[in-house]
């Protein structure tokens, strides 16, 4: 099982996490509620199936050079983002304030509310379905959750994969995400842990 590190993370009244290497994006908007109660869990590697270098920053900042891999030509002028993205090595870069609406969900439905974004946090691990996750993600990943449940009460218990909000037409975080070693040892979130459901459990 994963423990929790201790990395002296936290959350400013600015809703940035101290502890992690901040990378604006320009590519949210306002929360319509100000609403947070759900964090959405996905992957993401550039080129797919490839980890490292800046091409995951460069996208979620509109900064993506369509010439330099044949892949980003598809994807290149797209804005999206997501809040926070945790690297293979553990490292954690923030692109957009929690309290703000990142572009990471798209059209996806949870528990009939539509249009998640409004009310989830984003997280994306660098990494693909067909390949494990780092141990060193998923201690990142207990360690922030534990941060957001004490920092935004609402989204203790509300954990879902991005697959499930949007069933279909997604698939992270994908089959090789360990569900059981998430907060499996974060006492000070037990209930999240309680109510953590595996891919496709979104009654």
């Amino acid at each position: 099982m994963s423990t929790v590190p201790s990395q002296s993370l936290s959350i400013c009244p600015q809703h940035w996490l101290k502890g992690a290497r901040h990378c604006p994006s320009p590519f949210f908007n306002a929360r319509p509620n100000n609403e947070i109660s759900l964090a959405v869990i996905h992957n993401i590697s550039l080129p797919p199936g490839e980890f490292g270098g800046p091409h995951i920053d460069a996208l979620f900042t509109g900064k993506l050079d369509a010439q330099a891999h044949p892949y980003f030509a598809e994807i290149a002028g797209m804005e999206v983002s997501a809040h926070v993205l945790i690297r293979r090595d553990g490292e954690l870069v923030q692109y957009v304030a929690f309290d703000q609406r990142a572009w990471h969900a798209g059209k996806s439905t949870y528990k009939g509310r539509d249009n998640c974004n409004d009310f989830a946090i984003g997280i994306e691990l660098e990494g693909c379905d067909d390949q494990p996750f780092s141990d060193k993600q998923y201690d990142a990943l207990n360690e922030l959750l534990v941060v957001l449940a004490e920092n935004y009460p609402a989204i203790n218990g509300e954990l879902i994969g991005h697959s499930d909000i949007a069933p279909g037409r997604k698939t992270d975080p994908g089959p090789r995400f360990d569900w059981s070693r998430v907060v499996a040892t974060a006492p000070q979130v037990e209930a999240l842990a309680e109510h953590i459901r595996p891919p496709g459990e979104n009654t």
